[in-house]
C-alpha cells in the first residue's frame, strides 16, 4: 500500500513539472550563450558573488578592526605616578635622616652650634655608628659561643669579623646594591617553585599584550636564568656603587646645595624609575611598532592560506594570536636599570675602566665599553634579535644619560617640594 501511494505521488509530480516546462524551457531561461563574467544581459537578474555578499553584510568587520589594540596610556601613567612617588619618598626620607644627624652631632659637639654639619661629617658619624653596631653584635656572638670548643669558636667568630669588616669598608651604594641583589635572588628562587610558576609568569614578567602596568615594577627584580641573575647583580653592585658615589660628589661639590646625610635613597628612586622607564620604552615600541607589523603579517598569511570567507571569522584571529605569541614575549630583569647606571657612570667618570663578562676580558675604557654595548643593542633592535630586550637596554641607557645632565636639578626641585610639605 505504501509503495503504490508513493509511486502515484511521483507520477503526479512529474506530470505537473512537464506541464510547466512547456510554457518556458530551462534553455530559454538560461540561454546557452549566456556569459556572467561582466554585466549580465539586459532583462536578467544580477547575482552578486559570495565575497560581495559577505562584505555587505552588517556586523562583519575586518580582521584588524576586530583585534583589540594594546594601550600605552595606563603604563605611562603608572610610570609617572610611581616615579614621582619614589622620588618624593626618597627626598622626604633623606631630609629626615639629615635632620636627625644634624641634631645628633649638635648634641655631641658644641662646634656645630656655630655652623651646620657638612655632608662628610654626617657620613663619618654614620660610619662610626655602623661600626659600633657591628662591634656590639661581635660581643654578643662571643658570649653565646663562650662554651664552644676553641677551634670551632674561633672559626665562627673569625668568619663574622671578616664579613663585618668587608661590609663596613664597602660604600653605602654597594651595600644597598647588595640588598637589591638579595631581593633578586629571592625572586629567582620563587621561580623554582613549580606550584607558583603560573603566578610568577603573570605577576613578575611584563607582557605588553596583557594590559597590566604594575609588572613594569615587579619585573625589574625577576630573573628566570641563573646566568642572567649573576650578570645583572655583578654589574649592579659595580655600577650602582659608582652612581651613588656620583650623587655624593655632585652634592658635596656644589655649595649651593644643602648637605645630605646619605645618597642611597636618591639611588633607589633612580634605580626604580630607570627600570620602569626601560620597560616602558620596550612596551611602547612593541605595541605601537612591532605589534601592528605582526598583525599585518598574520592578516596576509591568513588571506593566502584560507578562503576570503573564512578569513573574516575566528580562524584568522587564532592565526594572528599564535603568530604574535611566538614573536612578542614577556620581558623581565634589571638590565634596563643596570644600563642606566652604567651609562651614568661612563658619563661621570670617563677615565674609568670596565671589564666585560665576555671577550675582550681585559679592562677597557668605560666609554668604549658602553659605546660598544649600545651599538650592539642598536644592531640587535634593527636585526630583530630575540636573545635580549634591546629596546629596554636602549631605554635604560637613555634614562642614564638624561639623568646625568638633568638629574641633580630634578632632585633639588623634589627636595625643595618635600621641605615645603
Amino acid at each position: 500500500m505504501l509503495g503504490t501511494a508513493f509511486g502515484r505521488s511521483n507520477t503526479q509530480s512529474l506530470r505537473t513539472w512537464l506541464a510547466l516546462s512547456k510554457s518556458r524551457s530551462l534553455f530559454q531561461t538560461f540561454p546557452r550563450n549566456a556569459r556572467f563574467v561582466g554585466r549580465p544581459p539586459s532583462g536578467h537578474a544580477t547575482f552578486p558573488t559570495f565575497r560581495a555578499q559577505v562584505a555587505k553584510t552588517d556586523g562583519v568587520s575586518s580582521f584588524s578592526a576586530r583585534l583589540e589594540r594594546p594601550s600605552v596610556r595606563k603604563q605611562v601613567e603608572f610610570f609617572v605616578g610611581v616615579s614621582l612617588l619614589a622620588f618624593g619618598l626618597a627626598a622626604s626620607i633623606t631630609e629626615k635622616e639629615t635632620k636627625y644627624w644634624k641634631e645628633k652631632l649638635l648634641s655631641a659637639s658644641n662646634i656645630f652650634q656655630f655652623r651646620s654639619p657638612t655632608t662628610e661629617e654626617m657620613r663619618r658619624a654614620r660610619y662610626l655608628e655602623l661600626a659600633g653596631r657591628l662591634k656590639d653584635i661581635l660581643n654578643v656572638l662571643k658570649e653565646e659561643t663562650s662554651t664552644w670548643p676553641a677551634t670551632l669558636r674561633n672559626a665562627y667568630v673569625g668568619t663574622y669579623v671578616r664579613a663585618a669588616q668587608g661590609y663596613l669598608d664597602s660604600t653605602e651604594g654597594r651595600r644597598v646594591c647588595w640588598y637589591i641583589a638579595s631581593l633578586n635572588a629571592v625572586v629567582f628562587l620563587a621561580w623554582k617553585a613549580r606550584r607558583i610558576r603560573p603566578f610568577m609568569w603573570r605577576a613578575f614578567t611584563h607582557d605588553p599584550l596583557s594590559g597590566r602596568s604594575y609588572t613594569l615594577l615587579t619585573s625589574i627584580f625577576s630573573h628566570k636564568s641563573f646566568l642572567h641573575l649573576i650578570a645583572n647583580n655583578m654589574a649592579l653592585c659595580s655600577f650602582g656603587s659608582a652612581a651613588t658615589s656620583l650623587f655624593y660628589f655632585q652634592q658635596r661639590g656644589n655649595p649651593d646645595l644643602p648637605p645630605e646625610a646619605s645618597s642611597i635613597w636618591q639611588f633607589l628612586a633612580f634605580f626604580l624609575s630607570a627600570g620602569m622607564f626601560s620597560g616602558l620604552v620596550s612596551h611602547v615600541v612593541t605595541t605601537k611598532v612591532l605589534f601592528p607589523r605582526l598583525v599585518a603579517r598574520a592578516s596576509t598569511q591568513a588571506f593566502i592560506k584560507v578562503s576570503p570567507a573564512a578569513s573574516a571569522v575566528a580562524g584568522g584571529t587564532n592565526a594572528a594570536t599564535k603568530a604574535t605569541a611566538r614573536e612578542i614575549l614577556p620581558s623581565l630583569g634589571a638590565s634596563g636599570a643596570v644600563y642606566a647606571a652604567v651609562t651614568l657612570s661612563a658619563l661621570a667618570f670617563p677615565d674609568a675602566e670596565m671589564r666585560l663578562l665576555f671577550p675582550p676580558l681585559f679592562p677597557i675604557p668605560i666609554i668604549q665599553g658602553v659605546g660598544g654595548l649600545i651599538l650592539l643593542d642598536v644592531v640587535g633592535a634593527i636585526r630583530g634579535w630575540k636573545l635580549f630586550d634591546h629596546y629596554a637596554h636602549l631605554g635604560g641607557a637613555a634614562f642614564g644619560a638624561i639623568y646625568y645632565y638633568y638629574g641633580m636639578s630634578w632632585w633639588s626641585s623634589v627636595k625643595r617640594f618635600a621641605e615645603s610639605m
